[in-house]
């Protein structure tokens, strides 16, 4: 789909991306040596273009595209995700193999009667790589077919590779998660930099404060969605449903993550060093967290910090009663 207005045609170099403050979608054109941006509803107003016209649907299906990636030029596809639900990303295979193996320690757990569910991809290697391993996973197979009311094993087998298939979209995401979790474990080196600067100390406590709260909401938010196949057979007897729950919640995450791409990029080349570079990097990654995971009321600009400001408490993500029956061991992602 193309632009029918003349602007869209005449403005060279033009991109769209979501503003970071206040999530507005903009146009951003190039003017000399200076970026202005304009936003969607000003450009409709200032051009005359209607909601219900062709341009005015292709900006709507633009601002809804811009959640899932981090910036659309003309002529770019508009992710899949708004078109047709499908996801715009595939997995790696190593993501795809972790969740066929978690679900297939949850059968063995079933059988076992102690089902759990293992997260940590390098105990699941280490577990499948067992000898017995296969062998058991056949025999739990059939056992769980009988229960099912199912022909065969191979029924079962397909029917965890189709919720496997769903599952490793999660495992995918879980993965660039813990890229936040290596850079909040990297600007804790920041109260040993600034150890002797108390004013500077106060605003790095201030940050780690929002990294941690940010690593919470999103371990909350993974335990919420493992706790829809924390029982594996109940999953597999409702796996439409638990399909469709995947689906929502995986769309959910990828919003929320791809918006962190640029700032975690920044925080792994940046040098460990205290310095002006490494002072303009918290100010944006303050600026980037606090309207995220600062209360409204709470928010305020790092410039304005005082030792005597405190920070409200978060008030948590409820989180579906069903997380008290996912039972992890092992390797369970630590928030602290």
């Amino acid at each position: 789909m193309e632009f029918e207005h003349y602007f869209f045609k005449k403005v060279e170099d033009i991109y769209f991306r979501l503003d970071p403050a206040s999530k507005q979608p903009l146009a951003i054109v190039s003017l000399g040596a200076e970026e202005v941006s304009l936003s969607f509803a000003g450009i409709q107003k200032e051009f005359n273009i209607p909601s219900d016209s062709h341009d005015g649907a292709l900006l709507a299906l633009m601002a809804k595209g811009l959640n899932f990636v981090k910036g659309l030029r003309i002529g770019d596809p508009i992710p899949k995700e708004i078109l047709s639900g499908d996801p715009s990303w595939e997995p790696k295979t190593k993501h795809r193999q972790i969740a066929y193996n978690r679900l297939a320690v949850q059968i063995l757990g079933w059988l076992s009667g102690d089902e759990h569910i293992i997260t940590n991809p390098d105990e699941l290697v280490q577990v499948a790589g067992d000898s017995t391993f296969r062998k058991q996973v056949n025999e739990a197979f059939g056992e769980a077919a009988r229960s099912l009311g199912l022909p065969s094993k191979e029924h079962v087998t397909h029917l965890i590779e189709d919720l496997s298939h769903e599952l490793s979209y999660i495992e995918a995401l879980r993965d660039e998660f813990t890229t936040i979790q290596r850079a909040y474990d990297k600007a804790k080196g920041l109260r040993k930099a600034y150890a002797g600067e108390r004013s500077q100390l106060t605003t790095v406590d201030s940050l780690l404060r929002l990294f941690n709260s940010a690593i919470e909401d999103f371990g909350e938010r993974f335990e919420t969605v493992d706790a829809q196949t924390g029982e594996i057979m109940s999953a597999l007897k409702n796996l439409d449903t638990v399909k469709a729950y995947l689906k929502e919640h995986r769309n959910e995450l990828r919003t929320r993550l791809v918006v962190w791409d640029d700032i975690l990029l920044k925080w792994f080349e940046q040098p460990m060093r205290a310095g002006r570079d490494m002072e303009d990097l918290m100010a944006e990654t303050y600026r980037f967290l606090a309207p995220r995971y600062m209360p409204v009321d709470k928010w305020v600009m790092m410039t304005q910090l005082q030792d005597t400001v405190k920070r409200a408490p978060l008030k948590s993500t409820d989180i579906r009663k069903d997380k008290e029956k996912v039972k992890y061991i092992g390797g369970r992602m630590s928030w602290s």
